[in-house]
């Protein structure tokens, strides 16, 4: 239902905050009081296009904005709003602002959206009498609405399922088609993958940075070599008759150590000096091993420049931004080829789920036809009765099905046909009702659809001109 109407600078209503209640609330009177600026007002929400004249004295702009309760399932096919549906909202903040120009702009919780969204929402949770009910009567889907309303909950709940369905079935229809593109040039994409898994084979993570590094070191061996020469040979050299570091530090401890007995205190200072010779020759003997190590790989620098070489390729060759990426697409491949040599085959299951999606839309959209073909006449007899009710003599009203192809409401077109005066043929009743006959007709509808599906809000002007 319209649970609030908020209406700032719009004609002669400089604010107004309006709440309703569930059930009849009636705005009265006198003639120049303001209670069609209110139906303008909601117009606007509906889509009417804006207007300089909607702006009160001395505005720079109106604005309108309304609070309505959101059913399960209203925005099932306005992918826009409901991506911008704020999270556990369960109703719907719908304005529009007009500028000094005519210029207008729509809004769905405070958020700018195109005004045809939010008229096309607005119009499922709200009816308004007049050129908006023409309007509305004009489709086959307010059309479709409105019967299913009338057929029950039961069916209300059918409508809501087959919505589901069919955007499972766009899903599984969009999968299948596009693994038969790609079954076109299945053998090319088994070989790329087969070859992404050879090119890749014995890449381990963090293997490109390790040979980076290491090659670093290959091309500075040379460098390194020297210095480590030098540092071993500072430290303790090869030649007996040279002394060196770790020398000079056994000389200090021979001396400390004759005197050592007359000096108690210099025990410390040996022990430290006999560690340090200790270390200075190890660190000598490991520098020899590394330049050992130098000498025994003469051949390595070629052998880690070409596995750089390798990896460069592979990447440019599968489009890998980087190292991980192309270890990331090596395991896929890996696991697709795994699941092609177990027997599993992409394409056949995207078949199967397509096969299942449609023959749950298929079975939906037969039972949402048979209700509607068995209510459409209890419905017209109805319609009828009430507009016999409503002033409107002898007319007769009319629901034809005709069948369409399948789609989110059902595979089903629905008209509502009027004959107002006896020797007229049936026609549609948006395009044959006078102003006030429209009027009447979706009164009508309403009282015999209940209000109509998702549609509790129903805005009559004058609905009682002329009817006493």
């Amino acid at each position: 239902m319209l649970r609030r109407l908020r209406i700032e600078n719009f004609v002669l209503i400089r604010e107004a905050d309006l709440a309703f209640a569930p059930g009849l609330n009636a705005v009265t009177g006198e003639t120049g009081a303001g209670k069609t600026i209110l139906a303008q007002a909601i117009g606007l929400l509906l889509g009417a296009p804006g207007d300089p004249a909607y702006l009160g004295p001395g505005a720079q702009e109106a604005y309108v904005e309304a609070e309505l309760d959101l059913p399960d399932g209203a925005l099932d096919d306005i992918e826009s709003l409901a991506e911008l549906r704020p999270e556990g909202e369960e109703g719907l903040v719908a304005a529009r602002r007009v500028f000094a120009d005519g210029r207008t702009r729509a809004y769905a919780w405070g958020r700018a959206v195109p005004r045809e969204d939010v008229a096309a929402l607005v119009e499922r949770l709200l009816a308004m009498s007049g050129q908006f009910e023409q309007r509305r009567l004009a489709r086959s889907s307010h059309q479709l609405d409105v019967l299913d309303a009338f057929a029950g909950e039961e069916q209300l709940r059918r409508r809501t399922e087959l919505a589901r369905a069919w955007r499972t079935l766009v899903v599984a229809r969009r999968r299948r088609d596009e693994l038969e593109r790609a079954a076109a040039g299945r053998a090319e994409r088994l070989e790329e993958l087969r070859e992404l898994v050879a090119r890749t084979e014995g890449l381990e993570p963090g293997g490109e940075e390790r040979l980076l590094g290491e090659r670093e070191r290959l091309r500075h061996v040379t460098e390194l070599a020297e210095a480590a020469t030098a540092a071993a040979e500072a430290l303790a050299p090869e030649q007996a008759d040279v002394p060196g570091a770790s020398e000079r530090v056994a000389e200090a401890e021979r001396a400390l150590e004759r005197v050592s007995g007359f000096a108690p205190e210099l025990g410390d200072l040996l022990g430290d000096l006999g560690e340090a010779e200790i270390r200075l020759r190890e660190s000598a003997s490991s520098l020899r091993s590394f330049l050992a190590s130098l000498e025994a790989e003469p051949g390595r620098l070629e052998a880690v420049e070409e596995e750089l070489e390798r990896i460069a390729e592979a990447r440019r060759r599968f489009g890998a931004s980087g190292y991980e990426e192309l270890l990331a697409s090596a395991a896929e491949a890996r696991s697709e080829l795994a699941a092609l040599d177990a027997g599993a085959d992409p394409l056949a299951e995207a078949a199967q789920a397509l096969g299942e999606a449609e023959a749950s839309v298929d079975g939906l959209v037969r039972e949402l036809g048979a209700v509607r073909a068995q209510a459409a006449p209890e419905f017209a007899d109805a319609v009828a009765a009430e507009l016999a009710g409503l002033g409107l003599g002898e007319g007769q009203f009319r629901v034809e099905l005709a069948p369409r192809d399948a789609g989110p409401a059902g595979g089903d077109d629905v008209a509502f046909l009027i004959k107002p005066n006896p020797g007229l043929p049936f026609a549609p009743a948006a395009e044959t009702a006078s102003g006030g006959e429209l009027s009447r007709i979706a009164l009508a509808l309403r009282a015999v659809a209940h209000a109509g599906g998702g549609e509790p809000t129903i805005v009559f002007d004058e609905i009682d001109a002329g009817i006493g």
